[in-house]
């Protein structure tokens, strides 16, 4: 059996949807940007201020920063790669929101990032309570940036699709 491709992502500078592109490109996958209701500033991703909307957001582990669209298709799916920038050693919170909009129950979830110097951290376990007990969620790779065709290559051949 041929398995359907979703590549979805969540950038605010470029960079995650750099390799999401690429991502999709290498797979043949579909893609799909998850977009917040309300776009991300450069003052709101300032991790230096206290007060800024991502450092709120990332102190309440129950945020749910407001998406628009929708896959209109996601049933079709059978693996779905998420990717996003690290924040905080985690996901962002709108990944939650993406997770929670979908019913993900017997499919498969490959996680994919970008950071600057970060891993995954407490990623799977706060993601996993967003997604139904039989979806299956498996942490991927980080990225640091741009990627290469071989750093690309030699990921997909470690991941069992």
């Amino acid at each position: 059996m041929n398995k359907k491709l979703l590549v979805a992502y969540f950038s605010c500078t470029g960079t995650t949807k750099g390799v999401a592109q690429r991502l999709a490109e290498a797979l043949g996958a579909d893609l799909y940007a998850i977009t917040p209701a309300h776009p991300y500033t450069t003052a709101d991703l300032d991790w230096r201020d206290k007060n800024s909307r991502s450092t709120i957001e990332m102190k309440a582990p129950s945020s749910r920063p407001a998406i628009v669209g929708k896959v209109p298709n996601m049933s079709e799916y059978d693996i779905v790669f998420v990717g996003f920038p690290i924040w905080w050693y985690v996901a962002p919170t709108i990944i939650n929101t993406f997770l929670e909009s979908y019913d993900f129950s017997g499919k498969t979830i490959i996680l994919f990032a970008t950071s600057g110097g970060s891993g995954f951290g407490k990623t799977v376990e706060r993601l996993k309570p967003s997604v139904s007990a039989t979806t299956t969620l498996k942490e991927g790779k980080v990225f640091r940036g741009k990627i290469d065709a071989a750093e690309l290559a030699t990921w997909l051949k470690s991941i069992d699709l």
